[in-house]
């Protein structure tokens, strides 16, 4: 069982930053931040396998960064350049085996963290 809790969301406007932390109960290979906006369907933003090789969603390559802190079992993913259509419900996610790639089969879920971009 692993245990996942964000943290870092607020209300911002467009083009500021904010940094999203998740904090896991034990280390996982694999780790992940999706999103949900209201509406639509949750998408994948970013996965990672162990520490490096992260695999980006087409919506925001380029403006977000990942990274993982193996020895605190932390996940976090800076967003620049935050624009109205990110918009969401922000959450961590995990999964056991080395498959990070394999979106669909994440099973473990923090309670998500809300992250709101106005003009």
């Amino acid at each position: 069982q692993v245990q996942l809790v964000e943290s870092g969301g607020g209300s911002v406007q467009a083009g500021a930053s904010l940094t999203l932390s998740c904090a896991a109960s034990t280390y996982t290979y694999c780790m992940a931040w999706f999103r949900q906006a209201p509406g639509k369907e949750r998408e994948v933003v970013v996965s990672i396998r162990g520490a490096s090789n992260p695999d980006w969603g087409d919506s925001v390559k380029g403006r977000f960064a990942i990274s993982k802190d193996n020895d605190k079992n932390a996940l976090y993913l800076q967003m620049n350049s935050l624009k109205i259509e990110d918009t969401a419900t922000y959450y961590c996610a995990a999964k056991l085996g080395a498959d990070c790639n394999s979106h669909a089969t994440y099973n473990y879920w923090g309670q998500g963290t809300q992250v709101t971009v106005s003009s």
